[in-house]
């Protein structure tokens, strides 16, 4: 299979994540408009009940200046009028308050979400007209430079781009989602395809759906064949990173310059992440309440290494799995000796109960090996003591039937 779905719903909580960094001024690229279209922002610097909506055309930064926005909260409507940052702000709106923001922009209806009045901190929203034109006039506008030969040039890695760390049973999952960037209006051909080599240690490393087909993954190599379209090409993978101590030091070389350092993970325990590379470290949360670590810093030149520390992570002692394989070997072991001392015509009883014997070893070797891990579930805890039960009759059998 060619790509896997390990993110879930983690993608959208995080995108949000990244959309309220940037509309407090963190050190993180705005992503597309109509991601953040209509979306409630928390924003913790608003004085508690203000709403401020932002009226742009197209793309951000592109203010709409003098336009009407109407507010509606619990039935009640407001208006105000954008400043010169494209901004209508509304005060004194009471905490729990339903509500929704909309505009009209050239005959375009603009409307946002549906939104809670937080009982501390703002909300921030952005309305974006005209992006089914801005989208139809880029389908051109691609459709022209696929047509055209592609001409030599370079690529860089967007401020877009982010690794994100989950840690789902103890696990240490990595994704890269990447945004390749064409800055000319042709396809570049870059003298070759794009080749990023994954840290070492990286396993399972495989693309994940969204990715472009033009990026395949072997080992622990990703490869981005060309030549690039003008704008963006994403390359999404997913991979493991195996630890069996409480910290590590990853690193990653960047072929090509990237304009933005973004790091983020969920929180997990006492996991921590530092790196010289880092200009500021915090917790923010996702639309749901997710809790996240961010991390962002100044781009890196082409050939420069991102050095991450990640501390604190969950490493198990080996002990209890080393008593366990040699408690189960034992037992083997002694399993072996009574079925030699065994007579001959005891052989067909013998091996039926040394294959039982053997499946429920095994059974238990998978227990303890999830308890090792912290996996273990509460069927597992009943099982155990029927599992050594069971195994001492059948020892007692076995004795039985060698004794004949």
């Amino acid at each position: 299979m060619r790509a896997v779905r390990w993110f879930g719903g983690f993608a959208g909580s995080f995108v949000l994540v990244l959309a309220f960094a940037a509309s407090v001024g963190a050190q993180v690229a705005m992503p597309d408009p109509s991601v953040i279209n209509g979306k409630a922002l928390p924003a913790g610097d608003l004085q508690t009940g203000t709403i401020t909506v932002r009226v742009v055309r197209e793309s951000v930064g592109n203010n709409i200046v003098g336009q009407q926005v109407t507010m509606t909260v619990n039935g009640e409507t407001k208006k105000a009028v954008t400043d010169e940052q494209g901004r209508a702000e509304f005060k004194g709106l009471p905490a729990g308050a339903n509500g929704h923001a909309e505009a009209t922009v050239n005959g375009e209806h603009l409307q946002s979400d549906p939104f809670v009045v937080p009982a501390s901190g703002g909300l921030r929203v952005i309305l974006v007209a005209g992006i089914a034109q801005a989208q139809e006039r880029k389908k051109k506008e691609e459709a022209e430079a696929a047509a055209a030969p592609p001409v030599k040039g370079t690529v860089v890695l967007g401020g877009n781009s982010r690794i994100i760390f989950e840690f789902p049973d103890d696990l240490m999952r990595v994704y890269y989602m990447l945004e390749i960037v064409n800055n000319a209006r042709n396809r570049v051909d870059i003298g070759g395809p794009l080749i990023i080599d994954l840290p070492q240690g990286a396993a399972g490393a495989s693309p994940l759906d969204g990715s472009s087909p033009q990026a395949t993954v072997a080992g622990s190599r990703i490869t981005v064949t060309g030549p690039f379209a003008s704008g963006v090409t994403a390359v999404q993978v997913g991979f493991q990173l195996p630890f069996n101590s409480s910290s590590m030091t990853i690193e990653q070389t960047w072929p090509v310059p990237i304009e933005q350092v973004t790091v983020a993970s969920t929180k997990a325990g006492a996991v921590s992440f530092t790196s010289p590379q880092f200009s500021s470290v915090g917790d923010v949360k996702g639309e749901d309440g997710t809790p996240f670590i961010l991390a962002s810093g100044p781009g890196i030149k082409a050939g420069g290494t991102l050095r991450i520390q990640v501390s604190g992570l969950p490493v198990h002692s080996a002990v209890p799995r080393y008593v366990a394989l040699a408690l189960a070997a034992s037992i083997a072991l002694f399993g072996v000796w009574l079925a030699l001392r065994a007579t001959p015509g005891s052989g067909e009883s013998r091996q039926r109960l040394a294959a039982r014997r053997d499946t429920l070893l095994a059974e238990l070797a998978h227990i303890e090996e999830r308890a090792r891990t912290g996996r273990e579930t509460a069927k597992d805890a009943a099982r155990k003591p029927r599992l050594v039960a069971e195994l001492e009759q059948i020892y007692g059998e076995l004795d039985t039937v060698a004794a004949a």
